[in-house]
């Protein structure tokens, strides 16, 4: 039997940014900031383990696009990030029906290296906490 779906918090829309990682676990929503861009979404059975907590992987994959997103964000369009280190200290579990948001919090944009900080929510309920190192790459110009 299906659960009836959340009321997608105000402000969220579908993510603009797609992925062949993230597209099982979609639909995924973002809401920017002036220094972010906040990643949610409703987690479902597809984001589970096999005792039906949101997996971890989940959790960090999702906080390292958050907090990337976020870099770049802050460092303009003509920057692309790769992760060079990514940390996370789970907090509690999140389940199936809860609204799972992550949010980057610090960024230290810098011209080499970018540092990040995000804190994941289930219901507004603290999940876990994750810093992230990431290099930052120039786009060539056309």
């Amino acid at each position: 039997m299906m659960q009836e779906t959340l009321a997608i918090p105000p402000g969220f829309q579908r993510h603009f940014r797609q992925s062949p990682l993230t597209d099982p676990w979609e639909p995924i929503y973002s809401r920017r900031t002036d220094s972010a861009v906040v990643l949610g979404l409703v987690a479902e059975a597809a984001h589970t383990n096999s005792r039906g907590m949101v997996h971890g992987g989940l959790i960090s994959a999702m906080a390292d696009n958050a907090m990337g997103l976020s870099c770049a964000h802050r460092l303009g369009p003509d920057a692309s990030l790769v992760t060079v280190n990514l940390a996370l200290d789970f907090l509690g579990a999140a389940k199936i029906g809860q609204w799972l948001e992550f949010d980057t919090v610090f960024v230290k944009p810098g011209s080499t290296l970018a540092f990040a900080q995000a804190f994941v929510t289930a219901d507004g309920e603290p999940c876990a906490r994750a810093n992230g190192t990431f290099r930052v790459v120039r786009k060539a110009a056309a």
